[in-house]
């Protein structure tokens, strides 16, 4: 049995995939993650991706909103090279294009647009009221409380050592096994000491975005991937950054299903400090395929 590694080393990991090598104008390569075995995990790809565009940019500008969609799954045993357009710099607003490339194919496209920073007009969303997290269990011991009650291969799940320690605040999302209105709640927090670099706390809020997102598309039909035969997989992935994330304390991160339909779903996100800031939107698209041709999901899908 190998040993769980420490927390900070959890985090540390993560913190190295988004520490790109620059290898000519333009272009970048983001490692592999240590001890890989399968897909690369979406969020990866997308804050990779974040982190190259920022690369190119004025220090003094932070980016505000991203587009990204999906193409090819990604391999973990490979690096993914990350080739920037610079398309505008303006006095208030720049632009970049991000090519995520493996084996010469392109993985993900993705879009961003940076802003200098500026006094404008002020409101914001009030943060759901959810129990704190002082409250409530962490994935890891769920994992013993739901033992006898689902598959193995959700139980690995929630056991998998992550980055992030995770509380939800009712049953999972991807859990579910009832009709229920499509809206989650989940506290995150990252392990280990947050990064000083603003930048990079934005590349860890774009990481940790991907998280169980599109699982909120599954809520209202009572039926969640392990216990079905089921195709999920993300389309595209949209982002606004409205302010920098405090990773040392607990993020709530909220999402809702305003539809689904011809074998998609949508899911919208909110992200708020613990103090009620909201700190950030996210809309994401995907494949949410009944396929009974496929049997039972066994393996263990990403944990961020």
């Amino acid at each position: 049995m190998t040993d769980t590694p420490p927390p900070a080393d959890l985090a540390a990991t993560v913190l190295a995939l988004l520490d790109l090598e620059r290898l000519d104008t333009n272009l970048y390569r983001g490692p592999r993650k240590p001890g890989a075995t399968g897909r690369v995990f979406g969020g990866q790809v997308v804050a990779q991706a974040l982190m190259a565009a920022q690369r190119t940019t004025d220090p003094t500008t932070r980016v505000h909103s991203m587009h990204a969609y999906f193409l090819r799954a990604g391999d973990e045993t490979l690096p993914i090279i990350f080739h920037v357009e610079r398309d505008f710099d303006g006095k208030s607003f720049a632009n970049r294009r991000v090519t995520a490339l493996q084996n010469g194919l392109a993985l993900l496209t993705l879009a961003a647009s940076f802003q200098r920073p500026e006094p404008g007009l002020t409101h914001t969303t009030a943060m759901p009221v959810v129990p704190p997290p002082e409250n409530l269990l962490p994935l890891d011991v769920l994992a013993d409380d739901y033992a006898d009650h689902f598959p193995a291969a959700a139980i690995a799940f929630l056991r998998r050592p992550s980055a992030f320690e995770i509380r939800p605040c009712a049953t999972p999302a991807f859990l579910q096994r009832a009709p229920a209105p499509a809206a989650s709640h989940v506290w995150i927090r990252l392990r280990g000491a947050g990064p000083q670099d603003p930048a990079v706390g934005r590349g860890i809020l774009a990481y940790l975005s991907d998280y169980a997102l599109l699982s909120a598309s599954l809520i209202p039909h009572g039926i969640n991937m392990f216990d079905h035969s089921m195709q999920v997989a993300s389309l595209d992935h949209a982002m606004w950054f409205h302010d920098d994330p405090p990773l040392a304390d607990w993020l709530l991160y909220s999402s809702h299903s305003p539809w689904s339909g011809h074998g998609r779903g949508i899911a919208r996100g909110m992200i708020h400090s613990r103090d009620g800031r909201l700190i950030a939107h996210v809309t994401q698209e995907g494949l949410i395929r009944m396929r009974p041709d496929l049997g039972p999901r066994t393996t263990v899908p990403h944990l961020p």
